[in-house]
């Protein structure tokens, strides 16, 4: 048996999960769907002071709580922010670090130094009327999704050397949507032989588009 943790990306919820923790535990294994701050389930919480810190805490004690030792660490989109820093406490603790067409922050970047212009100005345009709040960016609006803090996206992760213990990494790309804001990640690790490197036929959403083969990946790593 192999634990899992999930984070789920921007304006979402632990629900992003649901198809994969079923097929994980059916599996035979552990999952915890990580529930963050003023997000998802717990949207009821939200305040303009959420920052990335707290969202790397939320992941911290649910591992706590939930008496994980060892586990694999899997994030999509912008959970690749929260892997990365829950990366560089617990590092010693996790088997491989998966990324599934998510960002990849290297040591001091913030979201806001991965994304560009367009992105930029939907973050400060969402402050003329929810200060601290950023709507879904335009062309993602969904009832299941919601406003997301602003501070997540501007805190910067700081390695501290635990991130370099962790034995796997793997990258999965999302072929099927363009522009991508992930490519350039996918092509920093795609022959990095300290990288495993998938590609999906899939939109955004692998979790919807391509389960079957995000599961075979994901049971790699047990």
């Amino acid at each position: 048996m192999t634990d899992f943790v999930l984070v789920h990306g921007a304006w979402g919820g632990s629900f992003a999960w649901d198809r994969l923790k079923a097929d994980l535990e059916a599996a035979g294994h552990r999952v915890l769907a990580a529930d963050l701050t003023g997000l998802g389930r717990r949207k009821a919480e939200f305040h303009p002071g959420i920052t990335l810190t707290t969202h790397i805490d939320d992941v911290c004690d649910q591992i706590a709580k939930a008496g994980l030792d060892r586990f694999v660490l899997v994030g999509h989109s912008w959970g690749g922010m929260v892997i990365t820093g829950v990366a560089t406490r617990l590092g010693a603790r996790i088997d491989a670090l998966v990324y599934v067409d998510a960002f990849l922050p290297q040591d001091g970047q913030s979201l806001w130094d991965l994304t560009g212009p367009w992105e930029h100005d939907h973050y400060i345009g969402s402050q003329k009327h929810k200060p601290g709040a950023v709507s879904p960016l335009p062309g993602l609006e969904s009832p299941v999704l919601s406003d997301h803090p602003l501070l997540t996206l501007v805190e910067a992760v700081r390695f501290t050397g635990e991130e370099a213990k962790i034995p796997r990494h793997v990258y999965i790309f999302a072929n099927g949507w363009s522009p991508s804001p992930f490519r350039k990640f996918a092509e920093a690790v795609q022959d990095d032989p300290a990288w495993e490197y998938h590609e999906a036929e899939a939109s955004h959403n692998v979790m919807g588009d391509q389960p079957d083969q995000l599961l075979q990946i994901v049971l790699g790593c047990a």
